[in-house]
Order: structure tokens, then sequence, then C-alpha cells
């Protein structure tokens, strides 16, 4: 499932910008999504656009957008990433991240986290 933000008028924030947001991987069959399931998952996407948004009409960074957006998928349970990773064959969840920075190649990560907030 994904979800696109609309462009935003260049008179509100002197310049366009896209922001796309993914719910993470895996397959979600139609068939087992009621209209009620669908309608949280879209909200969550739609709160995770409205989070990276609202930095870049601030005047923040892609970065910081990212960032932001990223940070409301974590702390949703509809997705596999933070509180809604999955279990491995040992009934842990392990995470892995990464971040770059467009501009100057910057990047960070981390792998196989555990008890993380």
């Amino acid at each position: 499932m994904v979800a696109q933000a609309q462009e935003i008028s260049p008179r509100m924030t002197g310049q366009k910008f896209q922001l796309v947001v993914h719910g993470g991987a895996g397959t979600i069959e139609r068939s087992k999504m009621t209209p009620e399931k669908e309608q949280e998952y879209r909200a969550g996407l739609e709160n995770a656009l409205r989070a990276g948004r609202e930095v870049l009409q601030g005047g923040g960074s892609s970065l910081d957008a990212v960032e932001a957006a990223v940070r409301v998928l974590e702390d949703d349970p509809h997705f596999n990433a933070g509180k809604g990773s999955y279990f491995t064959s040992a009934g842990t969840n392990e995470m892995d991240a990464a971040i770059m920075d467009g501009k100057t190649l910057a990047a960070g990560a981390v792998a196989q986290i555990e008890h993380v907030r």
C-alpha cells in the first residue's frame, strides 16, 4: 500500500516537492482486508505523509522530513517497522534501519537491534 502527498502549491512553500511513503514489505491479501482495516492502514500512511510535509513546509530539510515520516510509521503497529516489526523464528524482534543524506552522501545504519524505546 503506497500513499503520495498531493503536490503543494509553490505559493504555499516557495517551492514544489513530492513525498512518497510505503507501508513496508510483505503481502496483504485483499480478501483478508476489511474496509475498516484498509482505512486504518491508509490513515497511518496519511499521518506519515503529514509529518513529513509539515517539516518541508516549515523549511526543514528533506532528511528531516524522511525521519519524521518514518517515525510515524515505526510508531504505528500496522506497519512492519518499529512497533509492528515481525517476530524472528526465535520469537524476538530484530530491527534494521538506514538513512542517507543525498546531498552529502553521509549515511547511518543499525542492524539486528532489539528493545528500542
